[in-house]
């Protein structure tokens, strides 16, 4: 029979369920303005980073979400060259979106500085694209920027945001994506996480289908990507579009990518909107 110490281990209970990872010892601990900020040094997953005691990204397995929050709606799109990310302080969303050589500007929205500032130190493998020319971090609110953003300035905005509560629940709403409807280009597309379809289905995935359809979007997507270390193991993001279909996926410009993925192919791309059943029914 296997022994856990528990004072060894770090837990995110959710639902009945709770994801584990067996640490070595705590990096760094602080309480900033807007969140409880905690970095742990784990056996196998290398660094571990927590929010208000969420875990928000490992070492070992970021790039599979940080890529598919990225590339597929850049993909998709004819000609992103304005992107904005909400959220995303850690840096990851923004070092893959700069893959992208049509990208002429990045604005990173976080309120939190200090995620970043923490990110920087603790994980700066993901924050190589911070000081590009064509990077620009805001540490402000994101909800005010993009109700004062110009409209039609963007070509894509990416929601890379925490669970729908405390600093990030205001992110989920009808109003939020009406703001973003606005500032979008014609053809623009939003793509925010939308956690997981075996456990927040009906609570988050199809509200926020339903959400986007209300502000305008007349195109919406899910899709999927597994990731082990959130809740269940099994996530997903979701796509609006200002058009009444989305534009054809750039399937040549995806298989010859000038930059180098771990997770992200076309034929991932293509796959990851592939739905399961019950997920279809539920938002059909």
């Amino acid at each position: 029979m296997i022994q856990i110490d528990p004072k060894n281990w770090f837990f995110e209970p959710h639902q009945g369920s709770a994801i584990g990872l067996e640490i070595q010892h705590k990096l760094h601990e602080e309480q900033s303005s807007y969140q409880k900020i905690e970095v742990y040094a784990t056996q196998t997953f290398g660094h571990l980073l927590v929010l208000d005691g969420y875990v928000m990204l490992t070492s070992r397995d970021n790039f599979i979400y940080h890529e598919m929050m990225s590339h597929p709606a850049l993909f998709t799109h004819p000609n992103p060259q304005r992107v904005v990310i909400i959220g995303g302080g850690d840096g990851g969303t923004l070092q893959q979106v700069l893959q992208h050589e049509e990208v002429k500007q990045a604005t990173q929205i976080d309120i939190d500085e200090r995620v970043t500032r923490v990110s920087e130190q603790f994980f700066p493998e993901l924050c190589t694209h911070n000081n590009d020319p064509r990077a620009t971090l805001l540490f402000i609110d994101g909800l005010r920027w993009m109700r004062e953003a110009a409209a039609k300035s963007i070509d894509v905005i990416i929601v890379d945001s925490t669970d729908p509560v405390g600093p990030g629940e205001g992110l989920f709403t009808a109003d939020f994506y009406r703001d973003c409807y606005r500032a979008l280009d014609d053809g623009g597309i939003l793509v925010q996480q939308s956690e997981s379809p075996l456990l927040h289905a009906d609570s988050i995935i199809k509200p926020m289908h339903q959400a986007l359809r209300t502000a305008g979007f007349e195109a919406t997507r899910t899709l999927q990507f597994p990731l082990c270390t959130y809740p269940s193991g099994w996530w997903t993001a979701t796509l609006g579009g200002k058009e009444k279909k989305f534009p054809t996926f750039r399937e040549e410009q995806a298989r010859q990518a000038s930059f180098d993925t771990r997770y992200y192919t076309a034929d991932i791309h293509q796959a990851s909107f592939a739905l399961p059943r019950f997920l279809q029914q539920l938002l059909a």
